[in-house]
């Protein structure tokens, strides 16, 4: 196959899946054929159809997860920050269904940024809880949340088991809390970040930096989230 003919047969391949993509045969959030099933389609190898889905991912029409396959991306799920902001909440009433993978929970000294925001003693110890969160089975954020450990000691484990910080506080005698402070800026993702949203590194993302409290104004969380800027949508609510 002379590279002229390779150039032109990925781009058939590509035009091909776009307007397949667009027609809507795929939709969002549908697992595309493997690359075996698309060579067999097209009559091509492998690689030129690797090709042909790498130049749409760049456009972001498709993403790829690890082990799982190539999917068509979403539109953009809109992400309501006001005064109450609840993940699953959030994304169910966007029309998604909302999970979230722990990645890490931890236990330490509370650092400056910590101590500041949680208004802790010196040498005061938080819970840490890194995590993915995925709409529709796709990562659109990276979090990590960090409690006081005096106040509640036993908070890991609950989060282990429910794998949600409203229902995990709710266990432990905060019924309901409050966004006392949101601080959003735009980033460019780590080769980390990028490997657990699926994203190029260098991509764009959208940080958020904020503080929740109980009913009494004391902060009972500290949080960091970094979204997927292409899946994610974060909206301005009043109170």
């Amino acid at each position: 196959m002379t590279p002229k003919r390779a150039d032109a047969l990925w781009r058939v391949i590509h035009d091909n899946l776009s307007a397949d993509i667009a027609a809507g045969r795929y939709a969002p959030g549908d697992k595309l054929p493997t690359e075996a099933a698309l060579a067999t389609r097209f009559g091509v190898n492998r690689h030129t159809v690797r090709r042909a889905l790498g130049a749409l991912a760049e456009r972001g029409v498709i993403f790829s997860r690890r082990g799982a396959g190539t999917f068509v991306t979403h539109d953009p799920a809109d992400y309501p920050i006001g005064t109450r902001v609840r993940f699953h909440q959030n994304l169910r009433a966007a029309g998604r269904l909302p999970a979230k993978e722990i990645l890490g929970l931890e236990t330490r000294a509370a650092d400056a940024a910590e101590t500041e925001a949680l208004r802790l003693a010196a040498g005061a110890r938080v819970h840490v809880y890194h995590g993915l969160s995925l709409a529709d089975g796709m990562p659109v954020a990276l979090f990590r949340s960090s409690f006081p450990a005096d106040r509640f000691p036993d908070l890991p484990e609950t989060l282990a088991r429910l794998k949600s910080v409203t229902a995990a506080l709710a266990e432990h005698g905060v019924p309901d809390y409050t966004r006392a402070s949101t601080r959003l800026n735009a980033k460019l993702a780590s080769p980390t970040q990028a490997l657990h949203l699926h994203l190029a590194p260098g991509a764009p993302i959208l940080r958020t930096i904020a503080i929740n409290v109980d009913s009494a104004g004391q902060p009972i969380e500290y949080g960091r989230t970094w979204f997927a800027g292409d899946r994610i949508t974060l909206t301005l609510t009043g109170p």
